[in-house]
Parts: structure tokens; C-alpha cells; sequence
């Protein structure tokens, strides 16, 4: 049996916003959008790559909840990033917010930072060097 990961999805409060920050700020794609007014809810996939080859991140406004609780069994989102630094510093220049700066971890010498998008979710950016697969 074969499987992998298709997407992950995150409620969003306010989806034009949250649309420009994982683009305009992290650099994702907006790969498809649809409505569903009988529903009264609209999903956006966003990331990095064609959803056939990778994993990518919807995004489900609802149009009557102003609101969500994250609560405390939601963990992160990772990414890859070349140079964690010059990540952040761009990262931040397009006005996204760092909520921890890159360094490396407290038990152990992988550098990450944290940011945090419009509705809260933290993301974290991982510094991967040419012989890292993953993290």
C-alpha cells in the first residue's frame, strides 16, 4: 500500500490576507480556489509545487465564522529554507512577524526561527545544508 501526504488544512479567518502571506511573504502559489456557496465555505490550495508532486496547504474560509480556537494540540507547519537569516530578514521585510529568531535549537545544532501567519499559526523555517534530506 502506497500513500503520502496531500495537504494540510488551516481555517482562516480573513482568506485574502492569508492568501497574500503564504504568497507574497513565503513565496507559495496559489494552485487552485473554488467556492462552494451551498456550503457557505471557500478552499484555496497554496505551496510550492503541483499538488500531484507535493504536499501543499489548503486554506477553508467559512463564510459565517469570524473566529477559531487554535488550541493546544496544534504543533507547526516546516520549511526548508537555504539561509534561515536572509530568509528571515526578507520574511520580515514583507512584513511577516518572527516570533523566535533563527539560532540553533536548545537541544541540538539544527538552526530554526518561527514565524506566525495572520490567523496565528506558527511556522517553522529549518536552515537545510546540502547533505540534509529532511528534518
Amino acid at each position: 500500500m502506497t500513500m503520502r501526504i496531500l495537504h494540510t488544512m488551516l481555517r482562516v479567518r480573513n482568506l485574502e490576507q492569508s492568501i497574500r502571506f503564504y504568497t507574497d511573504v513565503l513565496g507559495m502559489k496559489l494552485l487552485r480556489r473554488k467556492d462552494y456557496p451551498s456550503g457557505r465555505f471557500t478552499l484555496a490550495f497554496i505551496g510550492y509545487g503541483l499538488e500531484s508532486k507535493t504536499a501543499v496547504i489548503e486554506l477553508t474560509y467559512n463564510w459565517d465564522k469570524q473566529k477559531y480556537e487554535l488550541g493546544d494540540g496544534y504543533g507547526h507547519i516546516a520549511l526548508g529554507v537555504e539561509n534561515i537569516y536572509s530568509t528571515c530578514k526578507s520574511i520580515s521585510e514583507k512584513g511577516g512577524l518572527i516570533i523566535r529568531e533563527p539560532g540553533p535549537m536548545k537541544h541540538g545544532n539544527t538552526v530554526i526561527a518561527f514565524i506566525e501567519d495572520p490567523d496565528g499559526y506558527k511556522i517553522e523555517l529549518i536552515e537545510q545544508t546540502s547533505s540534509d534530506s529532511s528534518s
